[in-house]
């Protein structure tokens, strides 16, 4: 095996939304310009893999590559369709490809941050510098982030409250404009498995395009084959439509869990990504969230700070562990938890509430939205370990 004899500043472990988002703010800012930086990756991530979609005011940094955005939604239940008008923010999305495609042309320009394809297999401190194995190379660093999730996330979740959100998505094409690009659909619970959180989440790019995909949020996966039939079932009860082909498919798994994932940080090894706890546990958020992890972890280095320091809003990650409690105990709540706040908050104080901006008076707000008693057990439980039936 050969040895990169070269101490990189940083080596940032994946180049997924986590490591993209930090070699890019490192990309763009001076501060960074005589840091020498690696990125490792197992993938060239050449693959259209998944979908990042997003809210955020007005016009954003990403706008050139997004794919589509929109200032209206719905929100739809079998009984009811709130009609959503997000003004000042615009929900967008943006193809994985075309991120990877920016972030690759992007790093490819510059002399002091390096792209190596290879498969990290350790990562030890060693006496002054971090020693990074991977399968075709040894490299070493001052400071790592890594986007790899811990191993004591596995043996450990069963101690937390934790869910799996998994979804498969289809875009689908039609001859016939059926689709109305001006309006998407947040969340669509006309269509269920059995009697879970779960619910359709509509993307339409143009009048014969969109992205429809299936979402649940439990502690267990379905099988790989029930996802197409309830994308089948939504597409033709919901959308009414009978005739489309699938142009894409996606498939992806994201843990929500009050799991403290940063505790695997260790002195100049530093969890990023979803690894790190950057994803929000209550609705598996991604991009901004990591953009503005990014974003703190370059305020950080630059005032000589932890890298890690502020991420975590302690607060708001205790709300999330109350709501993972009641949904872990009580999954068939989930439709009537997102009605209750879709119905009594605007749409604007959900976005603030889930970018954990708001303030107390405003968090109260949202949390009398819903049903008091299953909230109160957790509250309970979560103060005295005591659980009430």
């Amino acid at each position: 095996m050969e040895q990169d004899l070269k101490i990189y500043d940083y080596v940032i472990i994946g180049a997924g939304a986590a490591g993209l988002h930090l070699s890019l703010a490192m990309l763009t800012d001076e501060w960074f310009a005589n840091k020498h930086i690696l990125i490792l990756d197992k993938d060239d991530k050449k693959v259209d893999d998944k979908t990042w979609s997003f809210w955020e005011k007005g016009a954003g940094k990403w706008d050139d590559i997004i794919e589509k955005s929109w200032s209206k939604g719905k929100f739809n239940t079998k009984t009811e369709s709130i009609e959503l008008d997000l003004a000042p923010y615009l929900y967008k999305t943006l193809p994985s490809i075309n991120f990877y495609d920016f972030g690759r042309k992007k790093i490819a320009e510059t002399e002091h941050i390096k792209w190596i394809k290879d498969a990290v297999k350790t990562v030890n401190n060693i006496g002054d510098k971090i020693e990074i194995r991977g399968e075709r190379s040894t490299y070493f660093a001052k400071q790592v982030f890594d986007s790899r999730i811990d191993k004591g996330f596995e043996s450990a979740r069963e101690q937390h409250f934790t869910l799996q959100q998994h979804f498969k998505g289809w875009v689908i094409e039609t001859e016939k404009p059926v689709f109305d690009p001006t309006t998407f659909v947040m969340m669509d619970f006309q269509v269920k498995w059995q009697d879970s959180a779960c619910f359709t989440y509509v993307l339409p790019v143009s009048p014969t395009k969109a992205l429809v995909e299936f979402t649940l949020f439990t502690e267990d996966l379905i099988a790989y084959d029930a996802y197409d039939d309830y994308l089948r079932r939504y597409i033709k009860e919901a959308l009414k439509i009978e005739q489309y082909h699938i142009s894409k498919v996606e498939f992806g798994i994201i843990p929500m869990s009050d799991y403290p994932f940063e505790k695997a940080n260790l002195p100049h090894i530093m969890k990023i990504g979803t690894a790190g706890g950057h994803v929000k546990p209550s609705s598996g958020y991604a991009f901004k969230n990591i953009e503005k992890a990014a974003q703190k972890i370059i305020h950080n280095l630059k005032n000589n700070r932890a890298p890690e320091h502020g991420i975590i809003n302690k607060k708001f990650r205790w709300y999330d562990s109350l709501y993972l409690d009641v949904l872990v105990n009580h999954n068939e709540l989930g439709e009537s938890i997102y009605t209750d706040m879709y119905r009594k908050n605007s749409i604007q104080q959900i976005f603030k509430f889930l970018d954990d901006e708001t303030n107390l008076m405003e968090d109260l707000k949202i949390i009398w939205s819903f049903k008091f008693s299953p909230f109160l057990k957790a509250l309970l439980y979560n103060l005295s370990g005591i659980r009430i039936k």
